[in-house]
């Protein structure tokens, strides 16, 4: 008998108790590991991005606007790019110019751009992932992935959930969905990392709660 032959031997004893040829096989998958609060959830959830490189800020939704014209100072940030539907306030103490994201913009114009802001659909706290589903306040796909640097705010918890499963539950998958975990990152044959190949260098992410939620969680 040879590997072949002895391969398929244990394909078919695995299979001799399957009842008809397209018998459908039920995987009974968890749909979140362990049993977490909100809170813990979101602790989670800043705990991973924190672990994938991101810089993880928090602030209520009164103090976003001061939190995120801070975030572009520091940055030394002169442009930021901005989606379509952004809510105008997020901004309003930025003192970098504001660039509306436009559809004829080439790669070359989004490069020049120092920083990007946009909100998410979803955060995954298990994976530590923030997802893009092309919504306004988020803009096209190619907007989070030429500037090199990205300012994402997630609402909490409203957007935080705690597995992957939950959140395809939110996402609509003929949605042009971008799935981040960390500043864009690879590593070559000899384990080098290098940050920024084939998206943003630096991913800051700031949680954003609104006073009540603030007051309970501190």
């Amino acid at each position: 008998m040879n590997s072949r032959e002895r391969i398929l031997g244990r394909v078919r004893r695995a299979l001799s108790d399957v009842s008809g040829e397209d018998a459908p096989v039920e995987r009974t998958y968890l749909r979140e590991h362990g049993d977490r609060s909100v809170e813990e959830t979101v602790e989670l959830l800043a705990e991973n991005l924190a672990d994938y490189r991101a810089i993880v800020h928090r602030c209520t939704t009164a103090d976003l606007p001061a939190t995120l014209a801070g975030m572009l100072a520091a940055r030394g940030a002169k442009t930021v790019l901005v989606p379509p539907g952004l809510e105008p306030s997020w901004l309003a103490e930025a003192e970098a110019e504001q660039v509306p994201d436009r559809a004829e913009s080439t790669p070359h114009e989004l490069d020049r751009i120092d920083s990007v802001v946009t909100a998410c659909a979803v955060a995954i706290a298990e994976t530590g992932t923030i997802v893009l589903d092309g919504s306004p306040d988020q803009g096209r796909r190619r907007i989070t992935l030429v500037p090199d640097h990205h300012i994402c705010v997630v609402r909490v918890p409203d957007q935080v959930v705690s597995s992957v499963p939950q959140g395809l539950e939110r996402l609509d998958p003929v949605s042009p969905l971008t799935w981040i975990s960390g500043p864009s990152a690879t590593s070559d044959i000899e384990l080098d990392r290098v940050e920024g190949v084939h998206g943003p260098r630096t991913l800051e992410v700031v949680l954003v709660a609104d006073q009540a939620s603030a007051e309970v969680n501190s």
